[in-house]
């Protein structure tokens, strides 16, 4: 039987606390390797809610309409990115929430690749093929 691929599950919420600033052998990690997120929250319900893992690729393409994870005003968010005149929005599924607007791609530090619930993988859904 073939071993189990692990990955670890780091909430936002603990990431919050941790600076833009990575140190070399870091980045290069975080830079490569996609990585997995639990959803903390409903600032993304429907589509994405409270509890649910997404993949994040550091290197995907970010384009109008993609789901994206970036460092924004010394915090880490998740949203949707839209074009807008000439340049984007972060936009947040739940109208509750906040639109940030942003003039360029840098803040975006990687893309939503897929989602998952917890221990379930036939509910998986991917957003990039």
């Amino acid at each position: 039987m073939a071993a189990k691929k692990i990955i670890p599950i780091i909430p936002v919420e603990a990431m919050a606390g941790i600076s833009d600033e990575f140190s070399d052998e870091a980045a290069s990690c975080a830079e490569a390797e996609p990585f997995a997120l639990m959803v903390l929250g409903d600032s993304m319900a429907p589509e994405f809610v409270d509890g649910d893992i997404i993949i994040i690729e550091p290197e995907g393409l970010a384009t109008d309409g993609s789901y994206v994870f970036a460092w924004l005003d010394e915090e880490w968010i998740f949203r949707q990115l839209v074009a807008h005149g000439d340049g984007w929005q972060l936009r947040p599924l739940n109208p509750a929430y906040p639109t940030a607007e942003i003039a360029d791609l840098e803040p975006v530090r990687g893309v939503i690749i897929q989602k998952s619930k917890p221990g379930r993988r036939r509910l998986a859904k991917r957003y990039v093929d």
